[in-house]
């Protein structure tokens, strides 16, 4: 008998090329099944890419503050605190550290983090000529999506010991009086990171007006803490498309309107 099994044609193994692949998916360099799992899927976890930290802080002169000194106004850290644990192990007179000790070890490291932050900021700003243009806070509070079109951006390089014990990638958005900056792993996807950045800066200014005294950042933690929980939960970068784009646009929408 003949055998009439069906085998797979050239047209049919490259079905899946034929579709629309989100030019993102190839420029990051994903596999195939994880274009895959992009294209039927309303989100995809990009494995092993961890931010450790996200923080808002000033770049801008603040009262009470020494110059080149940032005010940091709001931070969050995700996974264990794996260079906490390093520090207490290269010096073993040190007891355990308690938990507020461990807090203000945190606090100090996100300092370190935004004032090198803010000489990069203010570097990149006198290059550009812009050093003078940029007010000082609450200044063009108004207009939120055009502030974040002229933001300030770069990545900084942060060395092992300073401050964390590994070395570390930081991009970082300046708005005006504000940076929102992201502390990830050396060799994580900083195109994916600083796409993650930008939408979370723009969430952050178009329902919370942050741009305006820098203060009130301080009053708005639970609806910074819902941006991180759909954006990058648990400290994961997703990669995001059309479809989750919009549910996600609904739910942030719902929730800020609260």
């Amino acid at each position: 008998m003949t055998n009439t099994e069906a085998r797979p044609t050239p047209n049919n193994t490259s079905r899946v090329a034929d579709r629309s692949v989100p030019a993102i998916c190839l420029y990051q360099g994903l596999s195939v099944p994880e274009v895959c799992l992009y294209q039927w899927f309303p989100c995809c976890w990009y494995s092993g890419a961890m931010v450790h930290c996200f923080l808002v802080h000033t770049v801008c002169p603040v009262g009470g503050l020494d110059p080149g000194d940032s005010r940091v106004l709001f931070s969050r850290r995700f996974g264990p605190d794996e260079d906490l644990e390093e520090d207490q192990d290269q010096d073993p007179q040190d007891p355990q550290l308690g938990a507020e000790q461990r807090r203000s070890l945190q606090r100090d490291k996100m300092q370190v983090v935004a004032r090198q932050v803010l000489s990069a900021v203010t570097l990149s700003r006198e290059a550009s000529g812009r050093a003078a243009a940029v007010g000082g806070a609450g200044a063009g509070a108004t207009d939120e999506a055009s502030a974040l079109q002229d933001a300030d951006g770069g990545v900084l390089r942060l060395r092992a010991g300073d401050p964390f014990a590994g070395e570390c990638s930081a991009p970082w958005l300046a708005v005006q009086s504000l940076a929102f900056t992201l502390v990830c792993g050396p060799h994580e996807n900083l195109l994916l990171a600083e796409g993650t950045l930008r939408s979370l800066a723009r969430h952050a200014l178009e329902h919370l007006h942050m741009l305006g005294h820098g203060t009130e950042v301080l009053l708005k933690v639970d609806r910074i803490d819902f941006l991180l929980s759909k954006l990058l939960p648990h400290g994961q970068l997703l990669f995001l498309n059309h479809r989750f784009t919009q549910s996600l646009e609904k739910d942030v929408s719902a929730y800020m309107a609260k």
